[in-house]
């Protein structure tokens, strides 16, 4: 079955995708490389935009934390619950009209749309997820799951691809937010028509349960180890993926690499996501995601160990890899872990994500606020995202010794 793809499977992979691309590739990432863009045009400064980075995780947070409720208070109220495709096409219109809103010369504003930006691309990334795993589950083609991941690690190579070309012709922050923004509108509007129908029609009597009245499970120790661990992983990497170019600008001002960093952490990324194809169906997810966290600790060292042009691209490269593998890995093991409850405890791990992400820039900006230097601040940035990386292994090597998997079972 699995070794002739449907045109029905094709078309999942890529509405997934698109969806990854527009809401995490330009609407959470895109941030990065128009942040020094804002800041030569004096539009911001570097507290405001660790300000901005910090509101949009809370708000990821918010939009992910309510991912998970949503079932439950929708059932209780006797409302029914939206299908998961109609969720996600909503959530990228706002994404688009959000982005379009950091391209308005209103400072005040600009908050705001990073803080809804937040709750739009968690409810985008949690139901994508979801309904792109489960059609694929239905069609007994899982293993083209990687290719939906990709998605994100696309939308930073085109988000930084496209700011070099904006700065190349002199485009003003504001330019470049209204172009994303029209890109992105084309982006859905391509793959508008594949997000449709209901996972009920299409599912069995366990998944409907999943979707109509939440069926109540047993929460185990593994689940919420994998929820810390999960949440320290949005922790370790995302003051690298916010300030990376601010941080190559201190140390290596004089390096041609800078403005290409960048797209080669979305290149590494899709490179991740696309090996995660070759991973057996029979191995232990929990074993292979402690050596991608000690990999991408490795990654947020390097620049301090080696502040080098190499030592920054290897770095965002050990860094790029892991992202998406974590990601997919880390929605595997929900469905392994809650088959019949699977998109609540994803949004938990989402919100998890989220609540990292939020404290990554609130750390930096402490540290930018007490130490000497950008730099300093930034290598007790890094050094401290690198403990929560080797502590998230940590839990997945005690995961691996305390619930031993006695009968690895198919992800599909």
């Amino acid at each position: 079955m699995e070794k002739k793809i449907s045109r029905q499977a094709i078309s999942i992979v890529w509405g997934g995708a698109i969806s990854f691309v527009v809401a995490m590739g330009f609407a959470r990432f895109a941030f990065t490389p128009l942040l020094p863009m804002m800041l030569h045009d004096h539009v911001i400064d570097l507290q405001g935009g660790t300000f901005l980075a910090s509101i949009h995780y809370i708000g990821y947070l918010l939009g992910a934390s309510t991912c998970v409720l949503l079932p439950w208070l929708l059932s209780h109220y006797k409302i029914r619950i939206p299908s998961h495709s109609a969720i996600i096409r909503y959530s990228l219109l706002v994404t688009v009209l959000l982005i379009f809103g950091m391209a308005l010369p209103f400072p005040w504003l600009w908050p705001a749309c990073r803080f809804l930006t937040g709750i739009s691309t968690a409810f985008a990334f949690v139901y994508t997820s979801g309904w792109s795993l489960e059609r694929l589950a239905q069609l007994q083609a899982l293993s083209l799951s990687g290719l939906i991941y990709t998605g994100p690690g696309i939308g930073i190579v085109l988000s930084g691809m496209i700011s070099i070309l904006m700065i190349f012709f002199h485009f003003s922050s504001s330019a470049a937010w209204l172009g994303f923004s029209v890109i992105a509108a084309f982006m859905i509007a391509a793959v508008w028509k594949t997000f449709h129908g209901d996972l009920m029609k299409h599912s069995s009597i366990t998944e409907t349960r999943d979707l109509l009245i939440p069926v109540p499970e047993m929460w185990t120790l593994e689940s919420i180890f994998l929820i810390i661990a999960y949440g320290l992983a949005g922790f370790g990497y995302i003051i690298t993926a916010t300030f990376l170019p601010v941080i190559a600008h201190e140390v290596i001002p004089k390096s041609a690499w800078i403005d290409y960093l960048w797209p080669i952490f979305g290149v590494s990324v899709v490179i991740g996501a696309l090996i995660t194809k070759k991973i057996p169906h029979g191995a232990d997810r929990r074993s292979v995601l402690f050596f991608i966290y000690i990999m991408q600790l490795t990654g947020v060292l390097m620049p301090l160990g080696f502040p080098s042009q190499g030592g920054f691209l290897l770095g965002i490269i050990l860094v790029g890899f892991p992202f998406n593998i974590i990601s997919l890995l880390g929605m595997q093991e929900a469905r392994r872990l809650r088959p019949q409850e699977s998109t609540t405890l994803m949004g938990l791990l989402s919100a998890m994500y989220g609540l990292g992400q939020i404290l990554g820039p609130s750390v930096a900006s402490y540290f930018l606020s007490h130490s000497k230097s950008h730099a300093q601040a930034f290598s007790f940035s890094l050094m401290t995202a690198a403990a929560s990386l080797g502590v998230g292994a940590f839990f997945f090597l005690l995961m691996r010794c305390l619930f031993p998997i006695k009968a690895i079972v198919s992800h599909d």
